[in-house]
């Protein structure tokens, strides 16, 4: 089967800042992604958890994107003028996908 090269960019960010990433990101030409709630983790200030909390706004959520290889630094820019100020962390990961003209 033939598959095609495309770059997978995770962004983790404050619940209350996906509205503004997913506006960013459709601006950016992003035609595509996908917004999972972030449950608890680690990091520079130690453990963290949503748990017993009421509102989104102590939650995070990861947003995923794929996208073709010549497009993932608009998303990046994008991406990054929303994080800038904001907890939040960007990874960028090489995948292949299955149908290329839909990334």
């Amino acid at each position: 089967m033939q598959t095609h090269k495309a770059k997978r960019v995770e962004i983790v960010i404050e619940a209350v800042m996906e509205e503004r990433l997913s506006t960013a990101l459709i601006k950016a030409g992003v035609t595509g992604f996908t917004v999972l709630p972030v449950i608890s983790g680690s990091g520079r200030s130690g453990h963290w958890s949503g748990e017993g909390q009421v509102s989104r706004v102590g939650g995070m959520v990861s947003v995923n994107c794929i996208v073709r290889p010549d497009r993932v630094d608009a998303l990046l820019d994008a991406a990054f003028g929303v994080v800038e100020r904001h907890i939040g962390v960007v990874s960028v990961m090489d995948c292949e996908v299955l149908r290329a003209e839909r990334f």
